[in-house]
């Protein structure tokens, strides 16, 4: 497993690629945006953490540039700020995980090995979940309904995949939270109602559909007709 650690702080990044190595796990280091983009283009990383404000091109554009060309490789973003809405951008951008500074280095490699487990051949899901007249390739990450394909940010894509791999169960929004946020940062429920009512604005409205329902009290599931 190889890991590229954009870093511009040379202490940290230095410290993160020696826990890294401590676990067996190889390690690159680069300081600069730039020079980040153009190793990208080259060479292929099983995940990647990444300062947001670094020098030449910021974490985030790096990260948006990845999601353009649908590399999946996944993202660890580290930041100094605590703004929730810093955090929602990078989340929307396609980062995986956040951890704001300082931080716990066994936090970070508890957070890097989930998600290499992840994206293991042996962690895949099926390539495809179909209900109702959404199609969902997991594998290219692209939703369709009645054929047309609907464009959805990386937080809405991961909503709608878990509540249609149980189609008609109950998903509470904890659970919501837990399994797409995990601990990264303090999400409240009103975060994932906005989430739920983009989903329903590009998904149901549309097509004059109502599939995504909330049963007051309890969560949201997906009413399959």
């Amino acid at each position: 497993m190889k890991i590229l650690i954009v870093e511009d702080d040379p202490t940290l990044s230095r410290n993160i690629r020696e826990a890294l190595e401590a676990e067996d796990l190889r390690a690159e280091n680069v300081y600069d945006g730039l020079l980040a983009e153009r190793m990208l283009q080259k060479n292929a990383y099983d995940c990647i953490i990444m300062d947001v404000n670094l020098p030449g091109k910021t974490g985030l554009e790096l990260l948006q540039n990845l999601r353009d060309q649908d590399n999946p490789t996944p993202v660890i973003m580290l930041t100094a700020f605590g703004d929730l809405e810093d955090k929602v951008r990078g989340f929307d951008a396609g980062a995986d995980d956040y951890l704001t500074k300082p931080f716990y280095m066994r936090e970070l490699l508890l957070r890097v090995q989930s998600l290499l487990k992840r994206n293991t051949p042996g962690g895949e899901k099926k390539s495809s979940i179909q209900v109702d007249d959404i199609r969902i390739d997991t594998g290219r990450k692209k939703v369709e309904r009645q054929g047309r394909e609907i464009p959805l940010t990386p937080r809405e894509y991961q909503i709608l995949v878990k509540l249609c791999e149980t189609p008609g169960e109950l998903v509470s929004k904890n659970d919501l939270i837990r399994e797409i946020w995990g601990t990264a940062l303090d999400v409240n429920t009103n975060t994932i109602e906005v989430y739920i009512n983009f989903l329903r604005n590009k998904l149901d409205k549309p097509f004059e559909k109502s599939s995504i329902k909330t049963k007051v009290g309890y969560g949201y599931y997906f009413d399959a007709e």
